[in-house]
């Protein structure tokens, strides 16, 4: 054995669930002479390396186990960078044989292959400013907009079999739009290999591997490399809530529910098909948490966004009576789950104190984004998955009613500042028949798209970093395709690339404006009338130091005339910000641009101003310092 890899310290730590670097230990790497090789197996007959080395022989390379460690390991001096191979294992267990691919391989052959590639993941990085400045940018009292992607329906190449870009043409294309679009951030749906293009990534096969569909790892990270240049922030979705059973994978690795648990009731998930996670071993622990500090540093992430956590934390998730096993006190919650949970966040922000880690977790247990040494579970940031059922639910009612609905969109304020949030209008939000964004909004045409200009302008005046999913900013009609491009030639209408230039102003004026950016501070926000339900109007503060932004919204297409607000300052307020302007194609129902506060109170506010409010829309008032 090389002792470069795999000391006694390093077995023993993966064996106790503390090794969280594994990629540096197990598998492939290129040596002085050859290629070693260690893979976990510990209920392995026998593991042999075969690949294209030795014309796929699983006589020829066998592996020695590492003492009572479960994991085999060797050198094969004929083996060298680029060749695909696996590891062929024979289980102690009922003769199981089977041909595996590598859990910490870097690279894979192109789907449907499944094979694993020695790669050389070394590269040069140009972003020393942006990770010098990461901490700073990425604090919670700065803007985060964020825009999800999915990489292979962004924009695809119709003139050539219509295929997705590739990772070096998306570093040209994507980066330059999203700058010019002001999002602050893109997430990239799941790039770990996949085998099933239509799971969208969260069906993992490859921890370790950025699939191979977009081009090889360097790629990706020459993409990434891009986006740091231009000041913008990589979120990578992460999924290790489950795997998929593909007899290549981690599914029954040696002939034994290895990282999976055996008995159904904990080990299979009813909603994906799908297997779960045994977060009580120990080198599943370290093989999760390996996985996610291998993308913040081989790959330069900015954050992990981890899906599904509400699976995780629940032993009962979408499972009847007598369909899960109850934990050692008699109750629901996966113990060990949240453990790792813990673990995971603690050695993520210990390694790399800028990231933002980021659960979609879509239950009220509590203090998902609080630190574990308070008992949190130690995110940074948690999807408000409420105010995205509440809102969405809101804006598809006929105005007429929304009198009737009034909480659904005040309640949040019960709760903005229990979580660090995050405003998420996400993919889930755009499949499975749910319509895209426009087509939820009420009412004919014109007023679709005035209701989404007002829940573009609600979702950024909200104390939340904000998420939108591509295609919601050019008010794409049709649902989200995966194996398709973005509607992009809707741009050339007028009304398209309005609702493209709202967005794009909203995330510059969030960029701007300070007042806008106090996200997880009650401080940030202050209510000025929430209970205008007979009008549909909400009137609330926000605010930071001495700048001050009155956000007004009327959710009706009446325009309300001579509409007084209470404010906390004399002197100023000037208009800063209107969705029914006419430039984003609204009816130009305009405020007069700079309004005197009157000495008359009103909402509990010692002045006021007054103001004609525009049908369906969202208006900002800043208030200018007397000087």
């Amino acid at each position: 054995m090389n002792s470069q890899f795999l000391t006694h310290d390093d077995l023993r730590q993966f064996n106790a669930g503390r090794n969280f670097h594994l990629y540096e230990k197990l598998g492939a790497h290129p040596v002085e002479n050859g290629v070693h090789f260690a893979v976990w197996a510990p209920n392995a007959r026998s593991v042999a390396a075969i690949g294209d080395f030795n014309g796929w022989d699983n006589k020829a390379h066998p592996l020695e186990p590492l003492g009572s460690s479960g994991v085999w390991a060797g050198i094969v001096h004929e083996a060298k960078a680029g060749q695909i191979y696996k590891y062929h294992v024979a289980s102690n267990h009922n003769g199981y044989e089977v041909d595996n691919a590598d859990p910490v391989g870097f690279c894979t052959e192109t789907p449907p292959r499944t094979g694993s590639v020695i790669w050389d993941i070394d590269y040069e990085w140009h972003d020393r400013k942006w990770m010098q400045e990461r901490a700073k940018n990425q604090a919670l009292n700065r803007p985060m907009s964020i825009y999800e992607v999915h990489l292979g329906s962004w924009m695809r190449v119709p003139e050539d079999h219509n295929r997705p870009l590739s990772y070096e043409e998306l570093a040209d294309k994507l980066v330059d739009y999203v700058t010019k679009t002001g999002f602050t951030h893109v997430e990239f749906m799941p790039v770990m290999e996949y085998p099933f293009g239509g799971s969208w990534g969260y069906q993992v096969t490859g921890f370790f591997a950025p699939t191979r569909r977009y081009g090889d790892p360097q790629a990706l990270m020459y993409l990434i490399d891009r986006m740091h240049q231009a000041g913008i922030g990589v979120i990578l979705d992460w999924v290790p809530s489950h795997f998929p059973a593909d007899e290549h994978g981690l599914a029954y690795f040696d002939g034994t529910h290895l990282y999976e648990h055996a008995d159904p009731r904990q080990g299979y998930h009813p909603d994906w098909n799908s297997n779960i996670f045994n977060y009580g071993r120990n080198e599943v622990r370290s093989f999760l948490i390996s996985s996610a500090l291998f993308w913040l540093d081989k790959y330069h992430a900015d954050g992990l966004r981890v899906d599904a956590v509400a699976s995780m934390l629940y032993l009962d998730y979408s499972r009847k009576d007598g369909e899960w096993v109850p934990n050692r006190f008699g109750g629901r919650e996966n113990l060990e789950a949240l453990e790792f949970v813990r673990d995971l966040n603690k050695a993520a922000y210990a390694a790399f104190p800028g990231v933002q880690m980021i659960a979609e977790e879509s239950t009220a247990w509590p203090m998902v984004s609080r630190p574990v040494y308070v008992g949190g579970l130690g995110f940074g940031l948690k999807w408000d998955m409420g105010w995205m059922h509440d809102t969405l639910k809101y804006f598809a009612l006929d105005p007429v009613h929304r009198r009737y609905h009034h909480n659904d969109i005040t309640f949040r304020s019960v709760y903005a500042f229990h979580e660090n949030f995050v405003l998420s209008l996400s993919h889930d939000e755009c499949v499975h028949g749910k319509g895209a964004m426009i087509a939820k909004m009420a009412g004919d045409d014109a007023q679709k798209f005035a209701n989404l200009r007002c829940l573009y302008t609600y979702m950024y005046s909200q104390p939340g970093k904000k998420l939108l999913f591509m295609g919601d900013e050019i008010a794409q009609w049709s649902e989200w395709n995966h194996d398709g491009s973005l509607d992009w030639h809707l741009l050339q209408y007028d009304r398209h690339r309005q609702i493209h230039k709202l967005v794009t102003d909203l995330n510059h004026l969030y960029r701007k404006e300070h007042a806008l950016q106090l996200d997880c501070d009650p401080q940030g926000f202050e209510w000025i009338d929430g209970n205008d339900q007979e009008n549909s109007v909400l009137s609330y503060l926000r605010q930071s130091g001495d700048e001050i932004i009155l956000c007004i919204f009327n959710f009706t297409p009446v325009p309300r005339k001579d509409y007084r607000v209470g404010v906390p300052k004399s002197g100023q307020w000037q208009e800063i910000f209107n969705s029914d302007a006419s430039v984003y194609g609204g009816s130009a129902v305009a405020c007069t641009a700079i309004i005197q506060a009157e000495s008359k109170s009103a909402h509990n506010q010692p002045f006021s101003v007054t103001l004609n409010l525009p049908p369906l829309a969202g208006v900002f008032l800043k208030w200018k310092q007397n000087t």
